[in-house]
């Protein structure tokens, strides 16, 4: 999915610069949050993938079904991804847009995973560290996975600190083998 995430930079950077320009983050950000949840929709998928509607159907479609939830660059947004068929990476694009706009607010989002739940001590000593450690405001969301037996593992933007049991027997596994 690298490609997405490369054809999608560029159009997340566009609304980036056009929402900080009219003092409109918040704005995009629901605007985006909300096509991107339009698009993910079953229903709507098998539209978009259906040949037998054409870029004009599926166009006045999503912009139907958005309303007056979008702006007049919102409107122009959609129509232009539904015209280069990249209408698929909104969401996308409204990830890029959120991880843009946490930097400029001086945050980053960070996920936490653990082997068991940890205490609300636990994680706000965690994101104390790495608020240090980047010297930003840390968002974090914690979710729990048996799978990694043991420890930890945080990813922050394209840092990840794995010290997992999982993590660590697959690097000795690594090791081993070469």
């Amino acid at each position: 999915m690298a490609e997405a995430v490369t054809i999608a930079r560029p159009y997340a950077v566009a609304v980036f610069r056009l929402a900080k320009e009219k003092n409109a983050l918040a704005k995009w950000s629901e605007m985006l949050a909300m096509a991107s949840a339009v698009i993910a929709d079953p229903q709507m998928q098998t539209v978009i993938d259906d040949p037998k509607f054409i870029s004009a159907d599926i166009e006045r479609l999503l912009l139907a079904v958005c309303g007056d939830k979008l702006d007049e660059s919102g409107i122009n947004l959609i129509k232009l991804l539904v015209e280069y068929d990249r209408v698929a990476l909104l969401p996308e694009i409204a990830s890029n847009y959120e991880e843009l706009k946490a930097q400029d607010e001086g945050s980053l989002d960070a996920e936490i995973t653990a082997a068991t739940a940890l205490t609300d001590a636990q994680v706000k000593t965690l994101i104390d560290h790495l608020q240090t450690k980047f010297g930003k405001k840390v968002e974090a969301s914690v979710k729990v996975d048996p799978e990694i037996i043991g420890g930890i593992k945080i990813v922050v933007g394209d840092t990840v600190i794995d010290a997992s049991v999982r993590g660590r027997l697959q690097e000795l596994a690594y090791t081993l083998k070469g």
